[in-house]
């Protein structure tokens, strides 16, 4: 099952895909901004800053939804011996860490009305800011270290430690008395967000993932063309 996964293959549909990508995230974004920024309501106690939510919220999903993936991939590409794996999860980091600076940063935004401050260490925030370093770290193994072998051993022990910052974060603001309100959205029992704002957060969160996808593809695309280049048929 693993040959499906070798780069030669994967290519061939990897490298038409990006213009079919981009030409739903672009629809899907429309709409998803339609509804958030016009036919959603405002908050009764936050107005129209609330709005903010739908860039912060499913940036921070996004962004642990592809770190846990990237742990995966390594993981995976460790155990199995596929190569393959370790340049699928490098490629999905750059739009991991992306995310993560936009949830940090419109976070900041939407502190500032609503806690009166640009940045609290709360515990959300804090471990949030840890985990974009845990992406840089990743990054940065992989610029550093020419051997493959001691990358791929790196970048693994990397994701495993940030991993365990995953659901630190989720948890923080049950674990600990913090600023950062409680999760609105439970998969488990009944959300306390209305459907009224709940419908245009999913739509953002699939625009997002879409552009994630989009960011992964481009990347992806150009470490394949590298090693073409290279006159290599496999990693």
């Amino acid at each position: 099952m693993l040959k499906f996964f070798e780069p030669s293959r994967i290519f061939l549909v990897t490298s038409k895909a990006p213009k079919y990508v981009m030409a739903l995230f672009i629809t899907v974004l429309s709409i998803g901004l339609i509804e958030a920024l016009i036919l959603s309501p405002e908050d009764y106690k936050q107005s129209h800053s609330v709005r903010i939510m739908y860039v912060h919220v499913p940036a921070a999903w996004i962004s642990l939804g592809t770190f846990s993936s990237i742990t995966i991939l390594s993981l995976s590409g460790y155990i199995f011996k596929n190569k393959n794996f370790f340049l699928i999860a490098k490629s999905f980091a750059p739009s991991g860490l992306v995310f993560n600076i936009v949830a940090l940063v419109t976070g900041s935004i939407w502190g500032k009305p609503t806690w009166g401050t640009w940045w609290a260490w709360d515990a959300r925030v804090t471990s949030m800011l840890i985990l974009a370093i845990f992406y840089l770290m990743f990054l940065l193994a992989w610029r550093i270290y020419e051997d493959k072998e001691k990358v791929f051993k790196i970048t693994t022990i990397i994701t495993i430690f940030g991993l365990v910052n995953v659901p630190i974060i989720k948890y923080s603001v049950d674990w600990w008395n913090t600023l950062h309100q409680p999760a609105s959205i439970n998969l488990l029992s009944k959300s306390s967000i209305h459907s009224s704002m709940l419908f245009p957060l999913m739509i953002m969160t699939a625009a997002f993932a879409l552009f994630s996808l989009l960011i992964f593809l481009m990347k992806y695309n150009t470490e394949l063309i590298k090693i073409k280049n290279k006159g290599l048929d496999r990693l």
